[in-house]
């Protein structure tokens, strides 16, 4: 389909979205993608999914938005995340500054620090990435997992600092600011 039908097909989302269930209408243009059409004649709907749950929202030839509260047999749209499209403008502001202060938060620990090369190496396109090793991901969850076992103190400040014990989720904290590195690189190459 041409970008325009697409925009156009956003934009009637958008306003759909925003007068059937009071979503904000930002929140539904960052987070929604097009996904293409399902569905034959009077059936057709156009088929949208959220950017990190994979919920989705079809758009049917009346211009109903109707939320796929089930795919599969996975369930969707929780009360947490209808939540979250409604917030406002000022409580995504603050959530995208919570965001960035936890990434800097972790790219200015001295954990981070301490191991920004060795995590680094895992990705691929670093120039110390071997083929074979194991990926980012498993090593920074062994990674916690060993310096939580020693009590490392450089652990302890930043699962204090990140609000949290969670292993995998301290991981992927840990790894966000090589992401931001990798993007870089990729956009150099």
């Amino acid at each position: 389909m041409n970008p325009k039908k697409i925009a156009a097909l956003m934009d009637l989302l958008v306003l759909t979205c925003s007068r059937q269930f009071r979503f904000n209408p930002r929140r539904v243009a960052a987070d929604m993608r097009y996904k293409g059409t399902q569905g034959e004649g009077k059936h057709l709907v156009h088929v949208f999914k959220d950017i990190h749950t994979q919920s989705q929202i079809d758009l049917d030839s009346r211009s109903m938005a109707i939320l796929r509260e089930q795919h599969g047999d996975t369930p969707h749209w929780d009360d947490a995340e209808k939540m979250r499209y409604c917030q406002t403008d000022a409580e995504m502001d603050a959530e995208i500054a919570a965001k960035k202060a936890r990434l800097e938060a972790a790219t200015s620990s001295a954990l981070y620090q301490n191991y920004r090369e060795h995590l680094l190496s895992h990705f691929k396109g670093s120039p110390q990435y071997e083929e074979g090793r194991p990926v980012a991901r498993d090593v920074a969850r062994d990674l916690i997992a060993a310096l939580s076992t020693a009590n490392d103190a450089r652990l302890a400040e930043f699962a204090t600092q990140m609000q949290t014990q969670d292993i995998d989720q301290l991981a992927h904290l840990l790894l966000a600011p090589c992401h931001i590195e990798r993007a870089t690189w990729t956009a150099t190459i």
